[in-house]
């Protein structure tokens, strides 16, 4: 069937945060858990929500580390956020096509309103599913099947686009078909362990592969 619709995640798919992500958690790590934590170590708190994050590292004090988090990362993030290559063109290039496009992130609405600032692509997105839209966040199903609903079109129709493996599982879980993206901070190679449909080695993959339906 022919795709109508792209979901995109935005932290690392879309916006080049991954540098701002890395750096937030090492600050507050640093101060919670000395010497504990590396630059390396923190990539794999990329992706998942940080109450899932927290839950997990500092229970009982989930709120209070969030709370330290989003204050350093808000202070720095337009300092240590840049672009990936051809991604605003790509995008103007899609919608021009007819595609519909969401985002459904495990971010805030408040922290994607400020990254789209940046990516100056507001404008192109239907709909926008963040953190604060949903019970529960990607892998589950709900963000991309809420995302589908909002667009007006069917798992079939739709392909959920990420950088991280809660993005591919999110989307199969949905029953939409996924890309991975081989800019990911964990590599392509980590991705394809979970079967995305296509895996992007540039942003203008996707018109190729939407025009060669």
């Amino acid at each position: 069937m022919k795709t109508k619709a792209l979901l995109f995640d935005f932290d690392g798919t879309l916006l080049d945060t991954n540098d701002l992500i890395v750096q937030t958690f090492m600050h507050i790590f640093d101060e919670r858990f000395p010497g504990k934590y590396t630059v390396q170590d923190c990539l794999q708190f990329i992706g998942p929500s940080l109450q899932q994050t927290f839950d997990e590292l500092t229970p009982g004090e989930t709120e209070q580390m969030i709370y330290k988090y989003k204050e350093w990362n808000a202070t720095n993030h337009d300092a240590l956020v840049k672009g990936y290559d051809a991604v605003l063109e790509t995008l103007e290039q899609l919608h021009a096509l007819g595609l519909k496009m969401a985002i459904v992130s495990t971010k805030s609405s408040e922290g994607l309103e400020r990254g789209m600032k940046i990516l100056g692509a507001g404008h192109l997105f239907e709909a926008i599913i963040g953190l604060d839209e949903v019970t529960h966040v990607k892998p589950h199903p709900e963000p991309v099947l809420l995302a589908l609903e909002k667009l007006g079109v069917s798992k079939e129709e739709a392909i959920m686009i990420g950088d991280n493996s809660h993005d591919i599982e999110g989307g199969k879980n949905a029953g939409v078909r996924t890309a991975g993206v081989a800019w990911s901070a964990k590599g392509a190679s980590y991705l394809q362990q979970f079967k995305p449909d296509y895996m992007l080695e540039h942003m203008n993959d996707l018109i190729e592969i939407v025009k060669g339906e």
